[in-house]
């Protein structure tokens, strides 16, 4: 479920909504993966409609009422619309476009009705092989329901109490009296299956939350909540990708930093460095990605920006990380910030590469004192890995 890498759109309709509720408090991407699983995959589909079919044919042909007949008609008609919707929500997700989900819940619950009617037709019949025949059926499409739909708790439960009440009804017109012993064991069937559906539905939940908090761990700086060395390094390769060319980056160092931290104890120099990442993240605009490296370091990563955008923007940040902190009960603390920057590809065109070549550049401004920034100078690359590190250093 989780693996599926097509987006289908979260029910619009009132009741359709109803009946996709997961639970409380779950995170939108939670709720979209949860509704891509109702849609099953084609294979799993025809499965199960190569079983209700044949046995609807089997049935019919055993029994050629017109009743039968008619259920018969309906069990394809409806199986036909949901392979029509199964395409069209396929092809809409690949399009990034609305897919019909709504209308997939509502044939789902159709589906359901058309088991349960063949069930009570059967029943009823009084053709035992038929009665029997119908009902595995429909016991076997319950198991499936229960453990394919669970990301819907509410849609299973009403697709099992579908399918199989109408059992009950039909034993009450049946001319055998020890079938009314359904009334007994359906009901409870029906609980447990729903109770089964709920848990398996939290514990999916439970585990995808988990999931996502983790994924969100491995690219994010537990204290900032910025990116962090592994998220830069992603964020990098995205841009890349989607629109290649030009990407800045700004190495920060904060300064001043070591002083309020030894002044005023760890707590308040993570406060601050807290604070100086929400900073950070508000001048964040389009294209750019703010991220923690170590320490009091940071980076930020922009594309489609030329060399006066870059230094503007560090100017920017310069005097926004400049100013006061309110931090604790004590005075404001003031810090200041170093900025280095590089740019792809006069400076590299991998993140190491820019990295090294706005370290020197941050070494540089530094040398120039607090608050300054500095553009790392173009070289050429193959002259610069074989430049001994400390000569790279002090450039």
């Amino acid at each position: 479920m989780r693996d599926n890498p097509l987006t289908f759109s979260l029910p619009r309709w009132r009741f359709t909504r109803w009946l996709a509720y997961a639970g409380p408090d779950i995170p939108r991407d939670i709720r979209i993966a949860l509704i891509g699983s109702l849609y099953g995959t084609l294979p799993i589909f025809a499965g199960g409609v190569a079983n209700t079919i044949t046995v609807a044919a089997l049935i019919a042909y055993r029994i050629p009422h017109p009743a039968m007949l008619g259920w018969l008609a309906i069990e394809v008609a409806i199986c036909l619309a949901r392979l029509v919707v199964l395409i069209v929500a396929r092809k809409a997700a690949e399009q990034k476009r609305r897919t019909p989900t709504d209308i997939n819940l509502v044939l789902a619950l159709a589906w359901s009705a058309s088991l349960g009617l063949g069930t009570f037709l059967s029943v009823t019949s009084g053709d035992w092989v038929a009665a029997t025949l119908a009902c595995l059926s429909a016991a076997a499409m319950v198991g499936g329901t229960c453990f394919r739909n669970f990301a819907a708790p509410r849609l299973t439960a009403l697709m099992i109490a579908l399918t199989l009440g109408p059992c009950c009804l039909g034993a009450a017109f049946a001319s055998e009296p020890i079938m009314m012993v359904t009334f007994l064991q359906i009901p409870f069937y029906v609980l447990t299956m729903t109770i089964a559906a709920f848990k398996l539905n939290r514990m999916m939940v439970a585990t995808m939350r988990a999931e996502r908090e983790n994924g969100f761990r491995a690219h994010h700086d537990a204290l900032t909540g910025l990116s962090n060395r592994s998220g830069l390094d992603a964020a990098m390769k995205a841009m890349q990708a989607i629109r290649p060319g030009s990407i800045g980056l700004l190495y920060l160092d904060l300064d001043g930093f070591k002083a309020v931290n030894d002044t005023h104890g760890h707590a308040v120099g993570d406060d601050l460095l807290r604070m100086v990442g929400e900073r950070l993240r508000a001048e964040a605009g389009r294209g750019i990605l703010a991220a923690r490296i170590g320490g009091d370091e940071f980076v930020v990563l922009c594309e489609d920006r030329g060399r006066s955008e870059l230094i503007a923007l560090a100017e920017r940040l310069i005097a926004r990380i400049s100013e006061p902190y309110a931090v604790g009960d004590s005075s404001p603390a003031q810090i200041g910030v170093s900025i280095g920057i590089a740019q792809s590809p006069d400076h590299g065109d991998s993140l190491t590469s820019l990295l090294q070549a706005a370290d020197r550049a941050l070494y540089r401004a530094k040398s120039m004192g607090k608050g300054h920034c500095s553009l790392a100078r173009r070289r050429v690359l193959e002259d610069e890995n074989s430049e001994p590190a400390a000569n790279r250093r002090s450039a």
